[in-house]
């Protein structure tokens, strides 16, 4: 009997696994898949020596992850915001409409949005067809998204917006037009893109818990906005290299996949060879995706985040970052990642041994018993008009600052450790590339969040708020003078150059 009841035990927790797993990509070695541990070894040395902030790191061939890595607080089970890859999943959306009939990509725009077209169609917005949406090739001679996306009608606002050139001729990268890909999918299915994508794509590849912004009317906004797991990223790649088919079902047409893929316009057609040689984005342009060099193609977002596809080397390489030099961090693909296939070193365990300790090291200082006595408790007010802080107070206890903030009516808790991070989540919204929208769409919260502190000095306290969910961290610095103190706030993209300063003074 206890004999039989073990096994049972076995066989429960043995389908408990497989159940858990059963999503996860397959797992093998560098040398089984014929790629040096070493090459990947250089990367990771490389990245940590850059100025490039590499929150994770995920390396396929023939269909296996074989080099996997988060950098602390980053996790495997989080979220991150990508972009500009929405764009890629907003194209593919596009994609299964065309497999289901539903719309051809010579489909005129304005046919889609009869109610909202303006009083005078011009030519070029008579001619805008799917497919010059989809290729960033509109004809607007400037971006138009602030425009766009600080109005109430996302949709009227595009199609008034002047078309200069013909369409289908000249690149501009254009996020407004992902937004209409969008608003086209939702229009003919009467679904939502992400409703739509659940039983298509998402379903059958196994991804889960992905979510995506959106503007006041429901509509995902398409062209940034969506958040996925790092191994969710390497599924939508590893689909693409597999030509549309998944676990031997083709899902998505392998025609599709090769229009969606291969180039369509330059960014730069008169590009020096030597520009061309050097440069991975003016490779050209495919649907809402990127050529680049060595004949890959990507999807691509803002600050570092790529899903790079390597039909040549069957391989899929993921990053989720925070730069500002997105063609450094490509560069250091190239010159380390590269080199490695089709060669073995005996590195492996090495190298995983590495990847399991990766870590960004949160703020550290020595204890401050008296400055943190002097300023414990006491309510600091905000004596300048500003729609950013009003007032604060620190409490401070074993090593664990708590900053309580009021912002108009609301009121923030956000937690912070000196030599550790403490993760917790907040309704306050971080540091994004289109704060400008921010009330015009509705947002993801709770946030995700991981905060450190320490002392600069006597006088002064700096407070590292990431937002583990975004590539994104803000630095909070308070310098106190007697019963006055100043705030600092410096988001990580804009730096010192755009900093924000506010003077306060303790409410008595």
């Amino acid at each position: 009997m206890k004999t039989f009841i073990s096994l049972c035990l076995l066989l429960f927790f043995f389908n408990l696994a497989t159940a858990q797993n059963v999503n996860s990509l397959p797992r093998s070695t560098p040398a089984a898949q014929k790629v040096s541990s070493q090459g990947i070894l250089d990367f990771i040395n490389e990245v940590e020596k850059s100025n490039h902030e590499v929150h994770s790191f995920m390396m396929l061939r023939h269909g296996k992850v074989i080099a996997e890595g988060w950098w602390d607080p980053y996790k495997p089970e989080l979220k991150h915001t990508m972009y500009s890859v929405s764009k890629s999943f907003t194209a593919t959306a596009i994609g299964f409409a065309v497999a289901e009939n539903k719309l051809k990509v010579t489909d005129k725009v304005i046919s889609f949005f009869p109610e909202y077209l303006p009083k005078s169609v011009s030519p070029n917005l008579s001619q805008l067809e799917i497919k010059d949406l989809l290729t960033m090739s509109v004809g607007h001679e400037k971006s138009f998204n602030q425009e766009v996306f600080t109005t109430k009608n996302w949709v009227a606002t595009f199609l008034e917006m002047p078309i200069a050139n013909e369409p289908g001729i000249k690149f501009l990268y254009n996020t407004s037009a992902s937004y209409m890909l969008s608003a086209i999918i939702q229009k003919v299915t009467g679904q939502t893109l992400l409703d739509y994508l659940e039983p298509r794509l998402l379903k059958p590849l196994g991804i889960t818990g992905l979510d995506w912004e959106t503007d006041l009317d429901g509509i995902q906004v398409g062209g940034w906005g969506i958040r996925v797991k790092t191994e969710d990223m390497a599924k939508f790649g590893q689909l693409f290299l597999q030509k549309g088919k998944w676990n031997g079902i083709q899902i998505l047409p392998e025609s599709w996949i090769e229009e969606a893929s291969t180039l369509k316009i330059l960014q730069e057609p008169g590009a020096s060879p030597e520009k061309m040689a050097s440069n991975d984005w003016i490779q050209g342009y495919a649907y809402q995706m990127w050529r680049s060099r060595n004949n890959s193609y990507r999807a691509d977002g803002a600050f570092g985040q790529f899903i790079l596809i390597l039909p040549d080397l069957d391989a899929v390489i993921i990053l989720t970052s925070e730069t500002n030099d997105l063609q450094g961090l490509i560069d250091l693909v190239w010159n380390n990642l590269l080199p490695a296939f089709d060669k073995v070193s005996d590195q492996d365990q090495e190298m995983k041994k590495r990847l399991s300790e990766l870590s960004l090291k949160p703020l550290k200082s020595e204890n401050s018993p008296e400055s943190e006595k002097q300023v414990n408790g006491k309510k600091y007010t905000v004596n300048t008009n500003n729609d950013k802080i009003d007032s604060f107070s620190l409490n401070f206890q074993n090593r664990i600052c708590l900053l309580n903030y009021v912002q108009g009516p609301e009121t923030y808790k956000l937690i912070f450790g000196s030599g550790k991070w403490i993760k917790d989540e907040t309704d306050r919204v971080g540091p994004n590339l289109f704060t400008f929208a921010q009330n015009q769409q509705v947002g993801l919260a709770p946030f995700k969040i991981a905060g450190s502190f320490a002392w600069i000095d006597v006088n002064a306290i700096e407070l590292q708020l990431r937002y583990i969910e975004s590539p994104h961290t803000e630095i909070i610095r308070i310098t106190f003078e007697g019963e006055n103190a100043k705030l600092t706030f410096i988001n990580s993209f804009e730096g010192e150059g755009k900093k924000v300063s506010f003077e306060a003074e303790i409410e008595l």
